[in-house]
């Protein structure tokens, strides 16, 4: 087994980035809280990438609505989802695969490092056959507080026992980045929208430059 000094690590961000999935998300948010009264518009919906569902159910409905109504409707939002990713199929977004094989050639560990609920994690793996890519997946139940806050970043490293210096994390939200560098690590932004506040920001991973990884973790340690 490889030293832990000698390990370094890639954390993936999984809907938008590793998947196209935001489309499945946002329908199934605009149903659930149109059901319940309430018009979310896209634009809405978008801000709240990377946040777990009760923080975004607090959001949007306030005090409206209890804790147990809270858990409610967010279950209902992502058997929704899941239903979706059956019914319709999901895909890697463009690079992923030529980079997963890429990274674990090039000696790589990676991870899933996630806001999404477990079965969804799982419904995503199965569908697409990737769970054997991951060392190590964290999903919201692992951490107490999603992103902007740096814990399922930190929990991944932890995890794979690499110290985060050593991590790079692989973002398509403003919040995941934010997150990325709270935990003490490099970050790639992966989106057709500006993510300026990555360390690296291009529209998709096929464009991605090949000694991008390597860099950033030379400019972590100071090399």
């Amino acid at each position: 087994m490889m030293e832990t000094d000698a390990r370094k690590a890639v954390l993936w961000d999984m809907d938008g980035t590793l998947v196209d999935s935001l489309g499945y998300h946002w329908v199934a948010w605009r149903d659930v809280t149109a059901a319940a009264g309430l018009v979310v518009t896209h634009e809405r919906f978008l801000s709240t990438l990377g946040k777990q569902n009760h923080e975004i159910l607090v959001e949007w409905f306030g005090d409206q609505l209890t804790p147990a109504e809270r858990v409610r409707m967010g279950l209902d939002k992502e058997a929704h989802y899941r239903e979706l990713v059956r019914s319709h199929g999901i895909q890697p977004l463009p690079g992923v695969l030529a980079w997963l094989e890429r990274l674990r050639d090039d000696g790589w560990v990676q991870a899933v490092a996630t806001a999404a609920p477990r079965l969804n994690d799982e419904a995503v793996m199965d569908a697409l056959g990737l769970a054997a890519w991951f060392e190590v997946r964290v999903v919201a139940e692992d951490v107490a507080r999603g992103k902007p806050f740096p814990d399922v970043f930190l929990k991944a490293a932890e995890r794979l026992s690499v110290p985060p210096a050593q991590a790079i994390v692989i973002e398509d939200a403003p919040g995941g980045v934010q997150a990325g560098r709270a935990a003490g690590v490099k970050t790639i932004g992966v989106s057709a929208r500006s993510l300026t506040e990555a360390d690296v920001w291009v529209p998709s991973l096929e464009v991605l430059p090949r000694d991008t990884f390597d860099r950033l973790l030379a400019e972590a340690s100071g090399a």
